[in-house]
């Protein structure tokens, strides 16, 4: 399975591509689409949406993991940023990819385990699932920020498929557990009888035929 990661921004876009097989996960590329020249924020989204097109062409992936932007103090910012990512989202709709979105917190977090995790500290751990080389270090973060979207998308489906697992274990257990017990009550039940019965006969010797 090949999945598309993607940072948005308007002056920098982080892209990357993983390949996961069964629980392996596999770098295959990563960049950024570098924007500061273009001064006309239209333009912008259009270059956004035809470097999302051109990537899907390219790797073909099966689905598409996009950083969702998180609250800042410039509501502008804010509004430009969910611009950018409206358009990639909606670049891979029309490609037919299904689309999901992670929080940055939530990305550091199934990476690192730490949600408050530096970048540095996220790019360690990215080169430890990927066997890569720590010095291989994009110029931009926003490239692996873009390739920590991809990776999250991976370790998700990773943690619930474990997740069934155990849910299917402890149901089993569950109903083990609920047999026994039920089987528990039915000897108390019998006991119960039995000892009532022998109460009976000691105190009423005399109606023993």
């Amino acid at each position: 399975m090949i999945i598309l990661g993607i940072d948005p921004g308007t002056l920098l876009m982080g892209h990357a591509v993983v390949s996961r097989t069964g629980s392996a996960i596999s770098y295959v590329n990563m960049g950024v689409l570098n924007m500061r020249k273009v001064s006309n924020p239209t333009e912008k989204l259009a270059t956004i949406h035809r470097k999302i097109i051109s990537l899907i062409e390219e790797y073909h992936p099966d689905e598409f993991s996009i950083e969702t932007p998180f609250y800042g103090k410039n509501p502008q910012s804010l509004i430009k940023l969910g611009r950018a990512q409206g358009v990639a989202i909606a670049a891979a709709l029309s490609k037919d990819v299904p689309v999901f979105e992670y929080a940055p917190l939530k990305i550091k977090q199934s990476i690192t385990g730490v949600g408050r995790a530096s970048k540095e500290q996220v790019w360690a751990m990215l080169c430890r699932i990927l066997n890569m080389n720590f010095n291989m270090h994009p110029k931009y973060m926003d490239a692996s920020d873009a390739l920590g979207a991809a990776v999250c998308h991976c370790l998700q489906f990773r943690n619930i498929a474990a997740s069934d697992s155990s849910k299917v274990t402890a149901t089993y257990d569950s109903s083990k557990v609920t047999a026994k017990s039920s089987d528990r009550k039915k000897t108390s039940k019998n006991t119960s009888k039995n000892t009532s019965w022998e109460k009976f006969i000691i105190t009423n010797k005399d109606r023993i035929l």
